[in-house]
C-alpha cells in the first residue's frame, strides 16, 4: 500500500498530545539541554514556508538530543504585544486580545501540523497578566535600581501611527513609508548604559556567530580618547569635545556642535542668531538616519564665535551642523579635516582651512589621508612635540600633556545610548507607576496592573497614548494623595527580554522562577533565530539578564550560551516572500499537499541552515519520492499485500559491505546532526536507503537503524513504521544508535596524485599503507606517468591515507 502521509501524521499527532510525549521532567538524572526559538509574534498572516525553518532546525536538534539521553527542554510561546494588533484593531474596531488570540491559534494549529515536539504545557504568552505581571516586576526593579529614569528627550515621532520608534526601527519604518519627525516628549529610559562595558566583556563567554558578536560590539561602539577643554573667545564657559585623535589637535581648524547643544543659541552673534534658530529649527523634523547617512549633502552654519585650539592659540570658528548628534560624546566634535572624510567635506563646502598634520602620500587638500599608524608631522609648540612619533605613543603624549595643563582628560566613551523604554499605545504592559499632585513618584503595590477595556484605540495628538482618556483607570487615590497613573506602555521588546526564563517555570505564582530550576536549566544551550535580531532583542536580553544576575535571581552573567541564525528561504522568484510580491508560500498550503514529514526534510535538504536559498517545488517531490522509497522497505505498492511490515523483516546478517555503511551512516548522521549539519546528513540518510534497496535488504538492524536515524527529521513516517516493525513504544524513546569505531575506517582507501598541487590521478591502497608503498603505487598511475615525462620531482609530499603530491620542474 502507497503512504498516506495525511493519515498518519495526524494519527502521531494526536498521540503525542495525548500521551504527553515530549512533557519535559522538571528536574532528571540526566545532562539537560534547552533548545530555545525566538518565538514569534503571532500576525495575521500566518506562517509561510521560510518561518518553519528555524524551528524545524530546532525541533531536529530536540529529538536527537532526547534519544542521546537529555532531558530535553523545548517550548514554544508568543510575543503577542505590540503595533500590528493596535493598528489592525484602529482599522476595524476589532479588540487587540481578540486578533490576537485568532492569530495564535493559527500559528499553533501549522507548529503542530509539523510535528514539532514542543512541550506545549509550558506555553507562555506575554499578553497574559500572569507572565507580564513578572515583566512589570522586573521593570520595578529597575526604577529601585536607578536603571529607569524619565525624562524629557527627543524621541523619534511617528505621524502617521501616533507612536515613539527606537532608533533601530526608524530606518524599516520609512522604507515602509511613515513619517517620522523628532519630537521632545516626556520618556521613561532604561540606563543600559550603566552596562555597556560588561555588555561587550561578556561576548567572549559565549558560543555564538561572530559577526554577531561584531554588531554588537559596533553597536555598543567603545572608544577610549581625550575629552578637551576649548576656551571660548568672548563667553566665559569652555567647550568639551570629545575625540579618539588627540594627536590631531594640532589639525583641528574648526569645531561644530550638534543643534540641540546647550550653547547652540548662545554662541549666535547678533549677525547670525537668525540663521542659527532657523538651522536648529530645520534640524529637529529630521532623524538621526537623515541626519547622519554618509551620502548625505553636508549643512551647516556658522554660529560667529571662536574657540581656542589649547595646541596652537589659533582661533577656530564653531559652527552648527546635524550631523553632530548631542547623545554621542558632548555633542561638540573638533574637526581636523586633512584627515577625516566627513570633516573634509565640510571644510570644502563652506571654504575652512585644511591643514595636514599626518605624513600624507598626497595633497590633503585634494583628497583625505586617514591612517592612523601613520606619523605625525607639523605637530608641536613650545612645550610639546609629537612629530614622528608613533600613534599610540602620540595619543599618550598628547593625553599626558592635556592633563598636565588641566585642558583635557582622557575618558573611555560609547555610541550606545540609553534605551527609550515608552510607548504611546495602548496594547503593551502598564507601566505600574503612581504620579502624585506633588511631583512625587510612587510604585504600583498589586502587580499585575491590568489593562482597561477601551471601546477607542487612538493616540491622541499630544503623544499620550489612548490610556489617558480611561479616566476610571487613569486616577485614583491613596493614603498618599490624589495619583495619575503613567499612559505610556512598554515596548514589544519588554516581554521578549525574559521569556526564556519563564518557560522554565511558567506557572509560579510567587516568584519570577525558582533558584533551583534556573540553576538546573541555564544557559539556554542551542538558541535559533533569524539575524535580523542580532542587535536589539540580543542586546536588551542581556541587558536585562545582567540586571537579574545582579539582583541574584539567574546565577548566569549571559543568557544564551550558543547562538545560530538560520539563512532566508526565498520565494520561487528568488526574492524576500512578502505579500506586496505575490511570492508568498503559506505553510499550510504546502503542508496539505505534501505533508509534515516532507517540509521538514525539504526545508532542511535545500543547503546548509545558515544560508540563503529559494523554494523551489520541484525539490519537494524529490523528497516525497524517497520517503516512498523508506516506506517500502517495510510495504510493497501491492493493496493485496497482505504480509505484515514486521514479519518482512529478516534477521539474517548483513553482508560486510552493507554492515560498514550502516555505521558509517550513524557516525555521519550523527556528527552532521549534532553539527546543524542537516542536508549533508539527510544525504548520507538517502545513499543509505538506496544501498538497502539495492541490497533488496531488509535486515531487522539495518532497517529499524534507518528509522531511528531518521526520526528527528521525520518523525510520523518513521513513529508508523516503527510500530509496524512490531514497537510497542514510540521510536522517540528509542536510544540513538552508537557505531563501531572498526567498521567505519576503510580497509582499501582511494590515494589522490598531484602534480605541484593539481589533481593528476588516483588509485587504491590498503588504509595505514606506509610512505614508500604510497609512493611506488603513485608512479605506477598511467595520468601520472604522462605528466611526469620531461620533468624532474624535486619533492615528495604524503599525507597519510589521503594524498601523494609531486613537486616537480
Amino acid at each position: 500500500m502507497k503512504y498516506d502521509f495525511s493519515k498518519t501524521e495526524k494519527k502521531w499527532q494526536a498521540y503525542w498530545q495525548q500521551q504527553e510525549s515530549f512533557k519535559t521532567a522538571e528536574t532528571a538524572d540526566k545532562p539537560k539541554y534547552y533548545v530555545l526559538d525566538m518565538f514569534p509574534y503571532p500576525s495575521g498572516s500566518g506562517l509561510h514556508v521560510g518561518h518553519l525553518e528555524g524551528y524545524t532546525a530546532s525541533d531536529i536538534t530536540a529529538r536527537y538530543k532526547r534519544s542521546c539521553g537529555f532531558n530535553v527542554l523545548h517550548p514554544m510561546g508568543w510575543d503577542a504585544f505590540g503595533l500590528p494588533a493596535e493598528q489592525f484593531a484602529i482599522k476595524t474596531g476589532t479588540h487587540p486580545r481578540i486578533t490576537t488570540e485568532q492569530n495564535i491559534r493559527s500559528f499553533k494549529e501549522t507548529l503542530q501540523a509539523m510535528g514539532f515536539s514542543y512541550d506545549w504545557s509550558r506555553e507562555i504568552n506575554t499578553t497574559d497578566p500572569g507572565y507580564f505581571k513578572w515583566t512589570q516586576w522586573i521593570f520595578l526593579r529597575l526604577y529601585e535600581m536607578g536603571l529607569a529614569y524619565m525624562s524629557e528627550v527627543d524621541v523619534n515621532w511617528c505621524e502617521e501611527l501616533k507612536t515613539v520608534l527606537a532608533n533601530e526601527e526608524v530606518e524599516e519604518k520609512i522604507a515602509d513609508g511613515y513619517t517620522v519627525i523628532r519630537r521632545p516628549l516626556r520618556q521613561w529610559v532604561l540606563k543600559i548604559t550603566a552596562y555597556a562595558e560588561r555588555l561587550i566583556a561578556d561576548l567572549d563567554e559565549v558560543d555564538w556567530p561572530e559577526n554577531v558578536k561584531q554588531m554588537q560590539r559596533n553597536w555598543i561602539g567603545r572608544s577610549e580618547g581625550v575629552e578637551i577643554d576649548f576656551e571660548l573667545r568672548c563667553h566665559k564657559s569652555k567647550l568639551k569635545v570629545y575625540t579618539t585623535r588627540p594627536d590631531t589637535l594640532f589639525g583641528a581648524t574648526y569645531l561644530v556642535i550638534s543643534p540641540e547643544h546647550p550653547l547652540a543659541e548662545k554662541l549666535a552673534t547678533a549677525p547670525q542668531l537668525v540663521a542659527v534658530k532657523e538651522y536648529i529649527r530645520q534640524a529637529k523634523l529630521k532623524t538621526e538616519l537623515e541626519r547622519t547617512g554618509l551620502q548625505k549633502e553636508k549643512t551647516g552654519v556658522f554660529t560667529g564665535s571662536y574657540a581656542i585650539n589649547p595646541a596652537t592659540n589659533e582661533p577656530l570658528p564653531v559652527w552648527i551642523s546635524d550631523f553632530v548628534l548631542t547623545s554621542y560624546g558632548t555633542g561638540a566634535i573638533m574637526s581636523v579635516p586633512a584627515h577625516d572624510q566627513r570633516d573634509w567635506e565640510f571644510a570644502k563646502q563652506y571654504n575652512l582651512p585644511i591643514i595636514e598634520v599626518i605624513k600624507s602620500p598626497h595633497n590633503v587638500e585634494e583628497k583625505v589621508f586617514d591612517e592612523k599608524n601613520s606619523i605625525p608631522v607639523n605637530s608641536s609648540n613650545s612645550e610639546i612635540s609629537i612629530d614622528g612619533l608613533p600613534f599610540r605613543e602620540a595619543f599618550e603624549c598628547m593625553a599626558s600633556w592635556l592633563e598636565s595643563k588641566n585642558l583635557g582628560a582622557r575618558k573611555v566613551n560609547y555610541k550606545l545610548r540609553d534605551w527609550i523604554f515608552s510607548r504611546q499605545r495602548y496594547w503593551g504592559e502598564p507601566i505600574p507607576i503612581k504620579h502624585y499632585e506633588d511631583g512625587t513618584l510612587r510604585t504600583e503595590t498589586t502587580l499585575p496592573l491590568v489593562l482597561p477595556e477601551v471601546e477607542a484605540y487612538h493616540p491622541s495628538s499630544t503623544g499620550e497614548s489612548p490610556l489617558a482618556n480611561i479616566a476610571e483607570w487613569l486616577l485614583g487615590s491613596d493614603e498618599f494623595g490624589v495619583f495619575r497613573r503613567e499612559t505610556n506602555t512598554m515596548p514589544q521588546w519588554a516581554g521578549s527580554c525574559w521569556y526564556y526564563l519563564r518557560f522554565i517555570d511558567p506557572a509560579n505564582t510567587n516568584a519570577l522562577i525558582d533558584p533551583e530550576k534556573e540553576r538546573y536549566w541555564m544557559n539556554v544551550d542551542l538558541y535559533i533565530g533569524g539575524a535580523e535580531h542580532a542587535v536589539l532583542h540580543l542586546l536588551y536580553a542581556r541587558f536585562w539578564h545582567k540586571v537579574l544576575f545582579d539582583l541574584g535571581v539567574v546565577s548566569t552573567r549571559e543568557p544564551f550560551r550558543k547562538l545560530f541564525n538560520q539563512g532566508m528561504i526565498l520565494g520561487e522568484d528568488n526574492e524576500k516572500m512578502s505579500k506586496s510580491r505575490g511570492n508568498v508560500i503559506p505553510a499550510d498550503h504546502v503542508l496539505e499537499r505534501y505533508g509534515a514529514d516532507a517540509v521538514r526534510l525539504y526545508e532542511m535538504f535545500l543547503g546548509p541552515l545558515e544560508q540563503v536559498k529559494p523554494w523551489n517545488t520541484n525539490g519537494i517531490e524529490g523528497i516525497s519520492r524517497f520517503l516512498s522509497k523508506v516506506w517500502r522497505l517495510f510495504h510493497s505498492d501491492s493493496d493485496r499485500d497482505e504480509e505484515s511490515p514486521a514479519a518482512k523483516l529478516s534477521e539474517d546478517p548483513m553482508p560486510e559491505e552493507l554492515l560498514r555503511k550502516m555505521h558509517k551512516t550513524i557516525r555521519k548522521v550523527g556528527e552532521d546532526t549534532e553539527n546543524l549539519k542537516f542536508n549533508t546528513a539527510i544525504s548520507e540518510m538517502m545513499v543509505f536507503v538506496n544501498e538497502l534497496h539495492k541490497a533488496g535488504c531488509r535486515n531487522r538492524e539495518a532497517v529499524e537503524t534507518l528509522l531511528i536515524l531518521l526520526a528527528p527529521y521525520a518523525p510520523h513516517i518513521t513513529e508508523e513504521l516503527w510500530e509496524a516493525a512490531g514497537h510497542n513504544s514510540s521510536i522517540s524513546k528509542a536510544p540513538f544508535p552508537s557505531y563501531r569505531p572498526e567498521l567505519v575506517e576503510d580497509s582499501v582507501l582511494t590515494i589522490a596524485v598531484q602534480i605541484n598541487g593539481k589533481l593528476r590521478g588516483t588509485f587504491q591502497a590498503p588504509a595505514k599503507s606506509p610512505k614508500a608503498l604510497l609512493l611506488e603505487e603513485a608512479l605506477k598511475v598511467e595520468s601520472v606517468i604522462k605528466f611526469l615525462e620531461g620533468k624532474s620531482i624535486v619533492r615528495e609530499i604524503v599525507v597519510p591515507d589521503k594524498l601523494v603530491n609531486f613537486a616537480v620542474k
